[in-house]
């Protein structure tokens, strides 16, 4: 062997400091609800992510389907996994050989709900029930997923992955213009000073040195959330699990009996919140002040009411400090005050990578950075979920049905059919396709802000 190929050897071998930071941050982002909590979280923090799984748990009346949901059970049964997607697009499926993926929530896998074997049938999870009695143009398909084992039970939080948009970014900074970048810059950073006062305060009473009144902290909120639009998402996600595990109408009792935690309420929540969400769902619009919030819960279940602004005001107290602040941080120490950029990247790469993330979404040139940006993260979610044994990821925020089909798993075989639907709402398989769930990122559009970049 010659010097020089010699010399170039090393050159092969993977670099520990980028390989496995990366992949810390893709653990960071995911959620086992069968193992204790164990995220690294900032310090200060009242309560820890154990004291809050232990609540919500045990102290709630749907808190058992946290650990215990039959999507979770299916994952770790071994057998074989049958899915709803529902498409506007077969023909293009039947003659294409090729179901395309998404991005979003789970990052890069194709969005499904549970469907559990009833003889002959297959009954859908409430959520594909209401996939399907909302969309009804679309066509349903059933997948079948046989994985070589047990599935662990890792779904992936996308309120944690701030950091990995963040570092999406700089990495591929070079495709904005000098000119989009500034103007990135100028946006984040004009976001975070307008925003600053509730930051600040949020993180005061996650760390117990405040204890502001409910309300006032709700339209704090609610006036943040323009400034900083993942505010809004964080708000949404609050709220729809305060609603999920805490209902106790006797439809969510009938889908609890069944293993479900009710997906129907979070949707009526955002449609009766936001005008115009059935067109385009953007939780980036989502700010109801605290008046609002409360005859929001009167109509959706009035007992819920009177304690909804206070879970707000811990709850989203607590996430936003954990999926804000890098875990190395102090939270009692940070402040969003005087905001520098370069400062907060280092404190807050959560939420500095969630803003830019979405501002880049509405970039007037989006539609050609989307793919560079998104599959970046994809293929980094694909290797972590091979490393892990996950061929079907699902959102982790709850185990609340909405699961994935991992693209490129190399150990489970996919199978594919049309399928109609019953007069009990129940799915029977007629047509298998010759298709294959392909890592293509279907295209994603959103109207332009009218301060887009």
């Amino acid at each position: 062997m010659s010097k020089s190929s010699s010399a170039a050897l090393p050159l092969t071998r993977p670099d520990p400091t980028e390989e496995f930071p990366v992949r810390d941050e893709w653990e960071h982002a995911h959620t086992d609800y069968t193992l204790p909590a164990q995220r690294r979280s900032p310090a200060s923090l009242t309560d820890s992510e154990a004291d809050w799984r232990d609540y919500l748990e045990h102290s709630t009346p749907n808190g058992w389907l946290i650990r215990n949901s039959a999507m979770t059970e299916a994952l770790i049964s071994g057998q074989p996994l049958h899915l709803l997607h529902v498409t506007r697009g077969i023909e293009a499926i039947r003659t294409s050989g090729q179901v395309h993926v998404s991005a979003g929530c789970l990052v890069g896998a194709l969005y499904c709900s549970p469907l559990t074997p009833q003889g002959e049938r297959l009954r859908p999870h409430n959520l594909g029930a209401y996939l399907m009695q909302t969309k009804p143009s679309t066509t349903p398909l059933v997948f079948e997923v046989t994985a070589d084992a047990p599935v662990r039970p890792k779904g992936i939080d996308y309120l944690h992955l701030g950091a990995i948009h963040l570092r999406t970014y700089l990495r591929y900074q070079n495709l904005l213009t000098p000119a989009e970048t500034d103007q990135l810059d100028r946006a984040v950073l004009a976001g975070l000073r307008a925003a600053a006062p509730f930051l600040d305060v949020a993180l005061r009473n996650a760390t117990g040195h405040a204890t502001t009144p409910a309300a006032e902290f709700v339209d704090a909120l609610a006036d943040a959330v323009p400034h900083v639009p993942v505010l809004g998402y964080l708000y949404f996600e609050v709220l729809s699990e305060y609603l999920m595990l805490h209902s106790v109408t006797p439809e969510s009792k009938a889908y609890a009996a069944e293993g479900e935690l009710n997906n129907w309420l979070y949707k009526r929540l955002a449609f009766a919140a936001v005008d115009g969400m059935d067109q385009l769902f953007d939780l980036a619009r989502f700010n109801p002040r605290h008046h609002r919030l409360v005859q929001l819960f009167e109509g959706l279940e009035a007992d819920l009411a009177p304690g909804v602004a206070e879970y707000v005001r811990r709850r989203l107290s607590h996430l936003l400090a954990r999926t804000a602040l890098d875990p190395s941080q102090d939270a009692a120490a940070v402040t969003f005050q005087d905001a520098e950029l370069d400062r907060l990247r280092k404190a807050a790469p959560g939420l500095i990578g969630q803003m830019v993330f979405r501002r880049i979404r509405y970039m007037t040139r989006y539609s050609q950075l989307y793919h560079c940006f998104e599959k970046s993260k994809a293929l980094e979610a694909w290797e972590y979920w091979n490393g892990e044994g996950i061929p079907t990821p699902f959102n982790g925020l709850l185990p609340k049905g909405e699961i994935g089909i991992h693209p490129v798993y190399p150990r489970s075989t996919v199978r594919v059919w049309v399928a109609e639907q019953d007069g009990r709402g129940c799915l029977h398989p007629v047509e298998e396709i010759k298709a294959v769930v392909t890592p293509h990122l279907a295209s994603w559009w959103a109207p332009p802000r009218q301060d887009a970049i």
